[in-house]
């Protein structure tokens, strides 16, 4: 057990520097922790296997539902259209070409086994681009349409893959019969998804608790994933729904201090799960050379140049072909909502053409790909599939991934802070205003004949005067954005917001440095500062980031 122990420890280390020379680089912690597992794949010792059993039941599902979460359902359904063509037309059309293009040029690949090499590398790794594009400071339409399609295309892939794995196993490939199967697979994931939702809903109209609904949160991925599979169909789209409905219902349904610990527990298993993913995506390097000293170099240049010349490719072009359709025919195929309508720009579909990173997901598909057929004899090409999608893998991780900030702003695709910044404002003042209403209604201002708490008036002043004090700051902050907004049209907040909100982290600070003072002094029982520490981190949370504020 040592062993394993100081791996996970050193591993963990790992993951912790690469965070922070990714922040200080300001390059993708994915496509550096990539590269530190390939080192570590290259030295000398034993390197960690990937089970894809392991990768697909105990780290997709909680990624994903993760991911979900932290989607907005109403943003996805706004922009259904374009995230349908890319998480299940684009991913279909990939495999499918892929497959065809196997089966005609590299020998001994079977067309089945060619759809399941297509299906493989199909779908972009919804970590690795979701990652990569929040850090690029991206538009927040593009950032739904990475959202969407990364957390529906997996769904798409691995059902698919099933299939057509299958398929090549048992030698009886039927074009209706996948079809079928797929569609089927699919509307039962979705059932279970919503089944499992309602099911979290109910138990949360008993359960009130900030340990209990942490708990009830981590295990509900696991939940959707195991009852898709025991219903044979997408346990990964059972999951997806499962995050979306439930994260849109998170708001109305939990209390505050539920939602801050569930936040805080979720952002710390993205974290190491993320850095384990990509590690050990490095390491498989030897792995996957090893299995290739059967195939003549010609052939393995073929293949791989092949299969990762289609998957580049593809994607602008399919992008390109959508938004070059008549308007009315995309208003036919359901582009109603004024999002859906709007075409990308030119250097919109750039930027999304670059988001393609593959990760973890093919790998584990894949790899999970069986030794023989039903009849006993090899898969057909098994070791050259694997290196193919690795290639694809490493190639879209680090070429796409290393390079897609960059391009982001050599396009000058950012994310108007600004306007967020003027929103969010927005919503503030008119959530005070419904405050100082309800203290109206609580002073039996409105109604005297109102059943009303009994409060005092001291207490409704005090109260009052503490929301007119916000809400004379927010009307300040907008004002400052609408002068911005006069004079250059910069979507950057101006210095005069910033410097607010660093003079309020600096007011925390030194409560903070004061409030140990007394305890140091004996004056302040360590019970009572974690109290009125936790009141300032509470207040601080909300600044801790002043580009969107």
């Amino acid at each position: 057990m040592l062993p394993q122990l100081a791996f996970i420890l050193a591993a963990v280390a790992v993951i912790s520097l690469i965070e922070v020379l990714a922040e200080k680089s300001r390059l993708p912690a994915a496509a550096l922790l990539t590269i530190a597992g390939l080192c570590y794949a290259l030295l000398p010792g034993p390197n960690l296997a990937l089970n894809p059993e392991f990768i697909l039941t105990f780290i997709l599902p909680p990624l994903l539902y993760s991911a979900a979460l932290n989607s907005s359902l109403l943003a996805i359904r706004r922009n259904l259209r374009p995230v349908i063509s890319l998480s299940v037309v684009l991913v279909l059309l990939t495999a499918v070409v892929v497959g065809v293009s196997a089966d005609l040029l590299i020998p001994g690949v079977t067309l089945a086994a060619g759809i399941a090499l297509g299906a493989a590398v199909a779908p972009p790794d919804p970590v690795a681009a979701l990652a990569i594009g929040r850090r690029a400071g991206l538009p927040p339409r593009l950032i739904t349409l990475i959202e969407g399609e990364g957390l529906l295309n997996d769904a798409t892939a691995l059902t698919l893959f099933t299939v057509a794995a299958v398929a090549a196993t048992s030698g009886d490939f039927s074009p209706g019969g996948t079809v079928l199967r797929f569609v089927l697979a699919a509307a039962g994931g979705i059932a279970v998804g919503a089944v499992t939702a309602g099911a979290v809903r109910l138990l949360r109209r008993f359960v009130h608790g900030p340990i209990v609904l942490n708990s009830l949160s981590l295990a509900t991925p696991f939940a959707a994933y195991l009852l898709g599979q025991e219903a044979h169909v997408s346990g990964v789209l059972a999951v997806v729904v499962t995050g979306l409905i439930v994260g849109h219902d998170t708001p109305r349904r939990s209390s505050g201090a539920s939602r801050l610990q569930t936040a805080a527990v979720w952002r710390l298993a993205d974290f190491l799960l993320e850095g384990f993913v990509f590690l050990l995506i490095g390491q498989q390097l030897p792995a996957v050379i090893r299995g290739l000293r059967s195939y003549p170099s010609a052939t393995i240049l073929a293949a791989g140049c092949l299969t990762v010349g289609l998957v580049i490719v593809l994607r602008p072009a399919w992008l390109i072909g959508t938004q070059a359709l008549p308007r009315r025919l995309r208003l036919r195929l359901g582009a109603r909502d004024r999002d859906d309508q709007r075409r990308l720009s030119v250097p919109e579909v750039a930027v999304m053409s670059w988001a393609g990173t593959r990760g973890v997901i093919s790998l584990a598909a894949i790899f999970s790909l069986p030794l023989t057929t039903a009849a006993g004899a090899s898969f057909p090409d098994r070791d050259l599939l694997i290196f193919c999608t690795y290639l694809v893998v490493l190639v879209t991780l680090l070429g796409q991934g290393l390079t897609f900030a960059p391009l982001a702003r050599a396009l000058g695709l950012r994310a108007d802070f600004a306007d967020q910044a003027r929103t969010r404002n927005e919503a503030r003042t008119a959530a005070v205003t419904a405050a100082l209403r309800r203290l109206d209604e609580l002073a039996g201002e409105d109604d005297e004949d109102s059943d009303v708490l009994d409060v005092s008036p001291e207490v409704i002043a005090e109260l009052r005067a503490g929301l007119e004090r916000r809400a004379a700051r927010y009307r300040q902050r907008l004002d400052q954005l609408d002068q911005l907004e006069d004079e250059d049209g910069d979507a950057r907040l101006p210095p005069g917001y910033l410097a607010a909100i660093e003079a309020r982290r600096a007011v925390i600070d030194a409560q903070r440095e004061e409030l140990l003072r007394w305890r140091d002094a004996g004056r302040l029982p360590d019970a009572s500062l974690r109290v009125l520490q936790h009141e300032l981190d509470l207040e601080e949370n909300s600044l801790r980031r002043p580009e969107a504020r």
